[in-house]
């Protein structure tokens, strides 16, 4: 591990420009729970019938039950010092440069926890799979800050747009939902341009998210795995460190969290 550590820490020192894609292991540390497998159920409905555009259409007030009871658990969790280091990296190198598949909105919280009085922008990620702390409306796609308190008694109820009156709901990517052509085509210019891509405790089975680091790959980069177990990266990684990101990154990315 000493050596393999010594070799990525060279590899980032001479590069100009570090990406970082990150999956949910990395907010497993956390305490986020993943809502999939055998644990995954809630009120004997799995993520697979709730988090579809077609159960909001047929029941929107269950939908939004399980995305506030969701919310609150996510509110609980904290940056852990895996989100830290990557947040304090970004910032001293500047540009954006951290990517997520996670809705979980930890990433945004350790930026703003680690900027001070800077500007916290270099450490937002790009999420390419939105954000369960925010809202979008159904009908004109406006988004807001999510909603604190949410009420599920009707459907008159639930949140509804300030913009048009649209019904609101979670500003993230359902199942059998395309991701923002927007958003997709700035994970992939942001990969497409580093030197090192940093994959950060995900199980690059999600595409085509899980496919932004072979883009730097392609450019004459390298893949720097952090990660418990091998994945369909890790023949293509020039580093595979096998860990949990709060305990690697720190040390990988010369940054001292004991302040």
């Amino acid at each position: 591990m000493t050596s393999d550590l010594d070799c990525a820490r060279s590899i980032i020192a001479d590069a100009t420009r570090v990406v970082s894609l990150t999956g949910a292991g990395i907010s497993a540390e956390s305490g986020v729970p993943t809502f999939r497998g055998p644990g995954g159920l809630w009120k004997s409905f799995r993520p697979e019938e709730l988090a579809t555009p077609d159960a909001f259409r047929r029941d929107p007030q269950t939908v939004w039950e399980w995305y506030a009871w969701r919310r609150g658990l996510i509110a609980d969790c904290a940056p852990n010092a895996g989100h830290a280091a990557l947040a304090e990296f970004a910032l001293r190198r500047g540009g954006k440069s951290i990517i997520t598949q996670n809705v979980d909105g930890l990433h945004t919280r350790a930026a703003r926890e680690a900027s001070g009085q800077a500007d916290p922008d270099a450490a937002v990620p790009i999420e390419v799979h939105g954000a369960i702390d925010r809202d979008k409306c159904s009908s004109c796609g406006a988004r807001t800050p999510g909603v604190a308190d949410v009420d599920v008694q009707a459907a008159a109820t639930l949140p509804h747009c300030d913009v048009c009156g649209g019904m609101l709901r979670p500003d993230v990517v359902w199942f059998r939902e395309p991701l923002d052509p927007d958003v997709i085509a700035r994970a992939f210019d942001t990969a497409r341009a580093a030197d090192v891509c940093l994959v950060v405790g995900t199980s690059a089975l999600v595409h085509p998210a899980a496919s932004i680091p072979m883009v730097t790959v392609e450019r004459g980069g390298h893949i720097i795995e952090v990660n418990m177990e091998d994945t369909p990266l890790t023949s293509f990684a020039s580093v595979s460190l096998k860990g949990a990101a709060g305990q690697v990154l720190p040390s990988l990315l010369d940054v001292d969290l004991s302040n």
